[in-house]
C-alpha cells in the first residue's frame, strides 16, 4: 500500500474515467455486481457503520418498476444500461453495531438521537456509493451515477415498510464513447484548496 498507483491506474479510477450515457449491448453478471460489493466493503465508515444499502436492478420486470420515478431525461440511458443500482442507505444502521463496531457500545450514540443517526447515515451511506464507484471502475465498469429520480417513488417500490431511504443511482455497464459528452471544466486547486 505503500506505493502509488501508476498513471494507467490514476486514469482508470479518475483522469480519463468518465459519465457514461450509452451501453454497448454487454451483460454485467451478477458475479461482478458482487465483487464490486465485495471489494468497496472494506473502505473506513465513522465507526464502521456501513449504512449503504444496494438494490442492482436488472430484469426487465425490475427495470418497469423504476421507470416511472426516473426524470425524463433519464429514462433512455437507464433502460439501456446492463444494469442500474440504487445507492440506498438505512437509517437504523446502528442496530448492527453491536456487530460491526465490538471495541465500544456504538449503538448507545445514536439511540434515541435521530438528527445525529439521520445524518450520519446519509453521510456516510453517500461515502459508501463513492467508494461503489471506484469499486467498479477499478473492475472495469463504466458508471452514469444521477440523481434525477424520484425519491419517494423510488423508496415505496423498493424499499416499502423499511427504514432505507434511496440516495442516487448509478447505471452500470460497458460504456459506448459516442454517448460521452465533451468533458466540462473542472476548478484549479486554488480555487478549491488551501494548505495551511
Amino acid at each position: 500500500m505503500a506505493e502509488p498507483l501508476d498513471s494507467a491506474a490514476l486514469d482508470q479510477l479518475f483522469d480519463k474515467a468518465r459519465t457514461n450515457n450509452k451501453w454497448l449491448p454487454r451483460e454485467v453478471p451478477d458475479e461482478l455486481l458482487a465483487q464490486i460489493v465485495d471489494h468497496m466493503k472494506w473502505a473506513p465508515t465513522s465507526a464502521n457503520c456501513s449504512p449503504v444499502r444496494i438494490v442492482f436492478v436488472k430484469s426487465k420486470e425490475a427495470k418497469d418498476r423504476l421507470k416511472p420515478h426516473l426524470s425524463a431525461g433519464n429514462v433512455a440511458k437507464t433502460m439501456a444500461a446492463p444494469a442500474t443500482a440504487i445507492l440506498a442507505y438505512d437509517l437504523k444502521f446502528y442496530e448492527y453495531l453491536p456487530r460491526l463496531y465490538p471495541p465500544a457500545d456504538a449503538k448507545s450514540w445514536f439511540v434515541g438521537k435521530k438528527e445525529h443517526a439521520d445524518t450520519t447515515a446519509f453521510r456516510n451511506g453517500t461515502l459508501q456509493g463513492g467508494y461503489f464507484i471506484l469499486a467498479a471502475r477499478a473492475l472495469g465498469l463504466d458508471c452514469g451515477p444521477m440523481s434525477g429520480f424520484n425519491n419517494a417513488g423510488v423508496d415505496a417500490e423498493f424499499f416499502a415498510g423499511t427504514e432505507i431511504r434511496s440516495n442516487f443511482l448509478c447505471n452500470l455497464g460497458y460504456g459506448d464513447p459516442a454517448g460521452v459528452y465533451p468533458r466540462s471544466p473542472r476548478f484549479n486547486f486554488d480555487e478549491i484548496a488551501r494548505i495551511l
